[in-house]
């Protein structure tokens, strides 16, 4: 954690900047509204976020697309789940934080920390949990509420920028990356990898000694990973046979691992497999409820010793792992900065699919 400042004094406004959803749904739309500025209880701290991230899961919330209840439906109009800033107010509790620290927030903006799944490796799966930006107003709000037990620290060396987008996508693919058994020298495929959360795992994976392959489209998706470390970029508009050509990049065996973060590529992920036996598809991008399925012929998986599995967010150590590879150089920046005041037009990109890498909004900056 960054040492705190010496008696620091934050001066903290009534209201501020808010991305809010108007028409939630299938038409929504999003707007920069003034706010008012909560008021931390006994155990929170009260952040002032510099930076918060803009991820496909905030579309969802929006959409409500999820089958689960709508932010509405919790009186929450502001999604965003990750939040870079510093801590600007403590609770009377409050001890592992002090004024000045740097703190992020995440998807779980906290976990009942008293069941069976908060004792072992999958608070994640809490069935209490809070979900910031659909159960809480999230990081499109400058000032937010954490729980201080769950808000993570950010060391030193670790830009705001580089910072928010860690909290949600690098962590989640970091979680699904160290849960996928994959060793030093594996092939690991990325559908979908020129976005936010699939070029993280491209950076980490190159960290870990895996063998990057990246299926994607566009140049600017193909600068990007091949910079961060892919191997190889397979161009799926522009190559014939998508299948073929991850198989001839990974030894003319196939894939030892699939990291399927763009929903549209379930359908094909199984492919990239080949003939490479025990390899394993991991399910990490959410998709619409009902929209996808993920399967196949049982004596393939029998014959193929193939598995799927699937892994949520970042855990809180998930986190703090995916920080330190920042922290060492081995998590770069991959994202675009936009000001507060053109957040509507972020969220629009993406909502389009023009995104090579991540986005994040600076609190900070206006146009």
């Amino acid at each position: 954690m960054a040492p705190a400042m010496a008696n620091p004094e934050f001066e903290i406004p009534t209201h501020c900047n808010a991305g809010v959803v108007v028409n939630e749904g299938p038409n929504f739309e999003l707007r920069v509204e003034m706010v008012p500025v909560p008021e931390p209880g006994p155990d929170d701290v009260l952040l002032r976020l510099n930076v918060t991230g803009v991820c496909s899961s905030d579309l969802h919330m929006m959409q409500g697309d999820l089958g689960f209840p709508p932010m509405s439906y919790f009186g929450v109009r502001s999604p965003g789940h990750e939040g870079a800033g510093v801590v600007v107010k403590v609770g009377q509790n409050v001890t592992n934080f002090k004024l000045g620290d740097r703190a992020g927030v995440k998807p779980l903006l906290d976990t009942c920390g008293s069941c069976e799944l908060c004792w072992g490796d999958k608070e994640t799966h809490c069935p209490k949990a809070t979900h910031a930006g659909l159960m809480a107003p999230g990081t499109y709000q400058q000032y937010i509420v954490s729980p201080a037990r769950y808000a993570s620290p950010i060391p030193d060396g670790v830009p705001d920028e580089v910072a928010g987008p860690i909290m949600c996508s690098a962590s989640t693919i970091y979680r699904s990356l160290s849960q996928s058994g994959l060793k030093p020298g594996d092939w690991a495929v990325f559908p979908g990898g020129g976005g936010g959360v699939g070029i993280q795992g491209v950076q980490m994976s190159k960290a870990m000694g895996m063998r990057p392959i990246v299926v994607d489209t566009g140049a600017a998706k193909r600068a990007l990973a091949l910079t961060m470390g892919a191997e190889a970029f397979i161009d799926f508009i522009e190559t014939p046979d998508v299948a073929a050509a991850v198989i001839a990049a990974a030894d003319g065996v196939g894939a030892h691992g699939v990291f399927v973060t763009a929903p549209a590529a379930y359908k094909t992920a199984f492919s990239y497999v080949g003939d490479r036996i025990g390899a394993i598809i991991m399910c990490i991008g959410l998709a619409p409820a009902g929209t996808m399925t993920v399967g196949g012929d049982p004596n393939v998986f029998i014959l193929k010793n193939l598995a799927v599995k699937g892994t949520l967010v970042g855990s809180r150590s998930d986190t703090a792992a995916a920080l330190d590879f920042a922290r060492r150089g081995q998590l770069k920046q991959i994202c675009e900065v936009y000001p507060i005041d053109r957040l509507p037009e972020a969220v629009e990109k993406l909502r389009r699919g023009e995104v090579a890498g991540r986005m994040v909004v600076d609190f900070n900056q206006s146009s």
